[in-house]
């Protein structure tokens, strides 16, 4: 099974703050996800997707793609659930999982097929972020295997986790996969990159002139 975890929408991305007001965050918020669930819903060898939310926004888009939803009415963070959605899928016989964000809007279905084609039989593949300190895809087998922690310097203590366990751990660089968005530097490298995917689109309309992101320049 693949585990969306998606937090309430109404509060995301707060560390764009400074330059995105909360409506305009939650739209983009809004648009990243929605080119997740797309490239899963229109890969044809997608396995039962789980999203793990209580936001309205993301149980319409789970209904609409006929997607599990795995409740989430505590709503703490990434980490809670999906301990909460391993649980349901130990409780359900489901022998392995992949954890990725909604907020990785260049995801391809050929980084999909890799991870699995790359997968052990028990063990682990993990996906680091493009800064190399975030986790933005974890697979495991069987589900339970290591828990999984997620914040800004998490992919150090997952491969250490997966290295204990015994079990062959995979690390794999995957562009898409690897570009997430959680800061101003974020935006201008998703506005720039090749695609025309919903979120690029909606960036690239802003005028970002006076900004801290244009300054960086």
């Amino acid at each position: 099974m693949i585990l969306v975890p998606v937090k309430n929408l109404s509060a995301a991305k707060q560390r764009l703050a400074d330059i995105l007001d909360q409506p305009t965050r939650t739209e983009l918020a809004q648009a990243m996800l929605l080119d997740v669930l797309e490239t899963l819903a229109t890969w044809k060898n997608c396995p039962e997707v789980g999203i793990v939310t209580s936001d309205l926004f993301a149980l319409q888009l789970a209904h609409r793609f006929h997607f599990t939803v795995i409740a989430d009415s505590a709503n703490r963070g990434e980490t809670d659930a999906i301990e909460t959605a391993t649980r349901f899928c130990e409780s359900h016989g489901v022998d392995s999982t992949l954890v990725i964000p909604g907020d990785i809007p260049l995801i391809q279905s050929w980084e999909l097929e890799k991870i699995f084609a790359s997968a052990p039989n028990q063990g682990s593949v993990l996906v680091p972020a493009s800064d190399g300190r975030g986790t933005n895809a974890i697979w495991r087998r069987p589900v339970g295997l290591f828990p999984a922690r997620f914040g800004n310097d998490s992919f150090k203590p997952h491969h250490a986790a997966a290295e204990a366990t015994g079990k062959p751990c995979v690390v794999l660089s995957l562009p898409g996969i690897a570009l997430d968005v959680d800061n101003p530097e974020d935006l201008r490298t998703l506005a720039s990159a090749n695609g025309e995917t919903r979120s690029q689109r909606l960036i690239r309309q802003w005028d970002l002139a006076d900004s801290p992101l244009a300054a960086n320049e």
